[in-house]
């Protein structure tokens, strides 16, 4: 790669950083990139999209795709750079700015290798995967027809410059969230027998949830239940009449995923009846496990041994990412890349090493080369 493209990289990765857009508002930002892979004349494809571009390079078969996320968090900068998020209460604190980066100088290399491509490269800048809808938005719309694998990168904070991990099989977990609402009977603080305490019910349930993971289901299983909100009354003397609780559960078994909801019912049903209130649950599914082919995971951790990597084969997380919807329907592997930050994702001071995006987009563009390779000598065994 050239120090001219290097050095754009950068600047582009800082101007989206200061103009950071909301899940399936990135509008401004999807203006940018698609200015930007104009610039070299790459083919964008014409896809019903409200937000969100998906770009081309090369021409016949076989397909495979690539894919970057695009979108910001709620949350207010707190890392003092100089290219800090213009936008009050918004911010990358993903590093997505970083990932587009990285597939835009993809894209660019591709570009200029384009005449000895074996095939096509798709490209996805894919909006909303905060909110987890931008990737089943790009497949309603079409964008992988044809495609044959497909591959996409976290950044990992936790994880030093130089060092890329992935797994076959389940990487990242079910994202499941819930809402519980106890219903009790309030009363004055100092008489609390005249009513029914949803304080207590509910903190009774806190604790009890806890037992899914420590007492129902084996050690050997993955399953994290996380209340995150305990929402009750509104002054200090007045036990309030409702409370409500709101959190997560991570799993990888999807036998176990949907059996916890009602597991959950019967918890919180049994809790609330031996006080003689109520409790409901609203369950809402989130993106389903990211399970990476183990075939496309070896050949991915392959190629950035040789390209210079530190490899590791990654332990299953408890997060989630919705590039598990694209794995549902074409074979792929999702990688984590160290990004070396003092503070972790999602955190106001989150602020990825900006020497992760050379490596990474070398990385790339040589697994994007021989991905087509791959399929194609496949296509071929296949066709004997």
């Amino acid at each position: 790669m050239t120090d001219t493209l290097s050095e754009q990289l950068i600047s582009w990765r800082r101007e989206l950083h200061q103009h950071p857009e909301l899940s399936n508002h990135e509008f401004a930002t999807t203006e940018r990139i698609t200015a930007w892979l104009k610039q070299a004349d790459i083919r964008v494809l014409p896809f019903a999209l409200k937000t969100g571009v998906v770009v081309e390079i090369g021409q016949g078969e076989p397909l495979i795709a690539l894919r970057a996320d695009i979108d910001a968090l709620p949350i207010e900068e707190a890392t003092a750079q100089p290219f800090a998020s213009k936008n009050p209460g918004v911010m990358h604190a993903c590093g997505h700015d970083v990932h587009t980066s990285v597939m835009l100088g993809v894209a660019y290399q591709l570009k200029a290798l384009e005449k000895n491509l074996k095939g096509r490269v798709r490209i996805l800048f894919q909006p909303a995967e905060e909110t987890f809808n931008g990737a089943q938005q790009l497949i309603d719309a079409g964008a992988l027809e044809g495609v044959q694998a497909i591959f996409g990168m976290h950044n990992a904070p936790d994880l030093p410059l130089g060092t890329l991990k992935t797994r076959g099989g389940a990487f990242y977990a079910n994202v499941d969230r819930f809402e519980i609402n106890i219903q009790g009977k309030g009363a004055h603080a100092a008489r609390p027998h005249e009513g029914i305490d949803s304080v207590v019910i509910g903190s009774q349930i806190v604790t009890t949830l806890q037992t899914l993971a420590s007492r129902i289901y084996s050690s050997q299983e993955s399953v994290v239940v996380s209340v995150t909100r305990f929402t009750a009354g509104n002054t200090w003397n007045v036990l309030p009449q409702s409370v409500e609780l709101e959190g997560t559960v991570r799993t990888h078994n999807e036998a176990i995923r949907r059996e916890i909801p009602e597991r959950i019912r019967t918890l919180i049903n049994g809790i609330a009846g031996g006080f003689g209130a109520t409790a409901t649950l609203n369950w809402q599914p989130g993106p389903p496990a990211l399970v990476n082919t183990p075939q496309w995971a070896d050949f991915a951790l392959s190629v950035a041994r040789e390209t210079g990597y530190q490899t590791e084969v990654a332990t299953p997380q408890m997060g989630g990412e919705d590039f598990a919807f694209y794995l549902h329907h074409v074979p792929g592997a999702f990688v984590s890349i160290g990004s070396a930050s003092s503070f972790g994702l999602h955190h106001p001071s989150f602020d990825p090493n900006e020497a992760i995006i050379d490596p990474a987009v070398a990385y790339f563009t040589e697994l994007a080369q021989r991905a087509l390779d791959q399929v194609k000598q496949q296509n071929n065994k296949s066709s004997l």
